[in-house]
């Protein structure tokens, strides 16, 4: 029997959040992501809420690396990797994936949450400090809470890099001082000011941790992300990013890093000690992900376009669309149901974008988020900015 409590719990909120106009609905898609699904119950939209910057979900030779990679080794290891779940296509895939970012070495994990959440409790240690921007992704934020007891934990107001140098200044005496940032703030579709953050951290010897998830594939003249972006490719201590947004559109995370600093995550990281290694469909999707978009980097100078032409479209239009470089695109709205709402009538007129609210961002800040992709053509993206229009 439930616990009568919890069960009423439970109740009040899902009744609260249904009459306040705050319920999340969720689709039920019925056909590969690409520009245009298929939604149970509604038929086709077009979607501008995915991940999918590239286009790569359903490229056919990522699909068939997939179905390659369960021929070839089944649904899973069965195992965690030291026992006995590691096979040759995870090496292949971290070989490729730290050559295509830049650094000795890579790691890959189940999600880019998973990586994060091993990086902060094996690398740090008591008596470090951590100083995070306060606009850092969930898993960031949750992952730094799993740190060992005596860490000094600070946040920096957004971007602020004039208080970041008071706390590095501040915090000298740690025996390690770690500064972390998302490249690209998933909410906001900005950029870190990396430049600056790489030499604040050479400044006062601080290791730097850019969570890139949302750079990755995006940004860089060949996709490679952030560090490109900034002409600052290969001189990032430790990067993580996904497998599960431009890189094939699956699931998997990594981190990549110096060689050592891999080793000891393989040694003492929990998440890849205690959970099975990433199954082998993935790791050959994501790793022909990359090498389509090494052998075509014209895919990411496709985004480029459609990213010029959708905030350029809007503007027009006169939504308040800040300069970003980015495939994000928030349109600030402030009230959740209003959100909810907007979301609601752009989907009856076949555009699929998410209204955002509490617990995702704080209460009053609710937005839509439009995500461009590679993969849209000029007739799609006329047909949202018609919608748009009408909105």
């Amino acid at each position: 029997m439930p616990n009568a409590n919890f069960q009423q719990r439970a109740d009040a909120l899902i009744r609260n959040l249904n009459e306040t106009g705050q319920l999340k609905p969720f689709y039920e898609v019925e056909s590969p992501m690409r520009p245009v699904v298929q939604v149970r119950g509604h038929g086709e939209v077009l979607v501008l809420c995915a991940n999918n910057y590239l286009g790569l979900a359903d490229h056919p030779e990522v699909i068939a690396a997939g179905i390659k990679g369960l021929q070839d080794y089944g649904a899973g290891t069965a195992s965690v990797r030291f026992i006995c779940g590691t096979l040759a296509c995870h090496h292949d895939l971290e070989s490729r994936i730290a050559k295509f970012v830049g650094t000795e070495a890579a790691l890959s994990y189940v999600s880019c949450w998973n990586a994060n959440e091993a990086l902060f409790q094996t690398l740090v240690a008591a008596d470090d400090a951590v100083l995070s921007d306060e606009l850092n992704h969930a898993s960031i934020i949750d992952g730094m809470r799993l740190m060992v007891k005596g860490v000094n934990k600070q946040v920096y107001r957004h971007s602020d890099l004039n208080q970041l140098e008071e706390q590095l200044k501040a915090t000298q005496s740690a025996p390690c001082r770690w500064v972390v940032t998302d490249g690209v703030f998933s909410m906001e579709g900005d950029v870190c000011h990396l430049p600056q953050l790489v030499e604040l951290c050479e400044r006062y010897q601080a290791l730097l941790i850019v969570d890139d998830s949302h750079g990755i594939g995006v940004l860089g003249k060949t996709g490679r992300g952030t560090p490109e972006h900034f002409d600052l490719f290969g001189k990032i201590d430790i990067l993580t990013g996904t497998l599960g947004k431009s890189l094939g559109g699956a699931a998997g995370g990594y981190i990549a890093a110096s060689r050592r600093t891999i080793e000891v995550l393989e040694q003492r990281g929990r998440p890849s000690l205690f959970s099975n290694a990433l199954p082998a469909t993935v790791a050959y999707s994501a790793g022909k992900a990359i090498e389509v978009v090494e052998r075509h980097p014209e895919i990411v100078q496709r985004l480029h376009q459609n990213v010029r032409r959708f905030r350029d479209g809007l503007k027009q239009l006169g939504f308040d669309c800040h300069e970003s470089p980015t495939a994000i695109i928030p349109i600030m709205i402030g009230d959740e149901a209003e959100a909810i709402r907007k979301s609601k009538r752009l989907f009856e007129m076949g555009i699929m974008i998410i209204g955002f609210g509490f617990p995702v961002v704080p209460r009053g800040q609710a937005r839509l988020r439009l995500q461009v992709s590679a993969a849209l053509s000029d007739e799609h993206i006329q047909r949202a900015l018609d919608a748009f229009a009408k909105l």
